[in-house]
């Protein structure tokens, strides 16, 4: 297990599927920003109001050419129907294998990922990384992040 990752480092690349069975690499994102949240799991309190904000501001990330990607190590299966019963509309992967949140270091227990939040710029270095996150709110601060790192207009 590796720590967390760190501002400057080289965001390491994967290969997963999202809730609908599509492959999904972060190389497919390179020359965009990319936001990365992982989080514990799909369809509780805490982790449905962090997606609902994204769901509910994905169109001012998205009017400002960043992608958002969700990872956890629940199941495709378990993704999708946590996609349809919150009309969520960004993807989420699957990462049942744990590879994608041991190489970010953000492993939680042995049943769940840690709640952080990397910015990846379109170089594919880490721009900044919310160690702690509250739910609440945090697609907000990461858009007013975003500006203040530059990355957006």
């Amino acid at each position: 297990m590796t720590g967390l990752l760190n501002v400057g480092d080289k965001a390491p690349d994967f290969e997963s599927v999202d809730d609908n069975g599509r492959k999904v690499s972060l190389h497919d994102f390179r020359g965009k920003t990319v936001v990365l949240y992982f989080y514990p799991k799909d369809d509780t309190p805490g982790c449905t109001t962090e997606a609902c904000s994204f769901r509910d501001n994905l169109e001012e990330f998205r009017k400002r050419g960043v992608e958002v990607l969700g990872v956890s190590i629940d199941s495709e299966r378990s993704h999708k129907n946590f996609k349809e019963k919150y009309s969520l509309n960004f993807p989420l992967v699957a990462d049942k294998s744990r590879e994608i949140v041991e190489k970010y270091g953000a492993t939680g227990d042995s049943k769940s990922a840690k709640r952080v939040t990397f910015i990846i710029d379109g170089n594919g270095r880490i721009a900044y990384v919310y160690g702690k996150v509250t739910p609440k709110d945090h697609s907000l601060e990461v858009l007013k992040k975003l500006q203040e790192l530059k990355l957006v207009q």
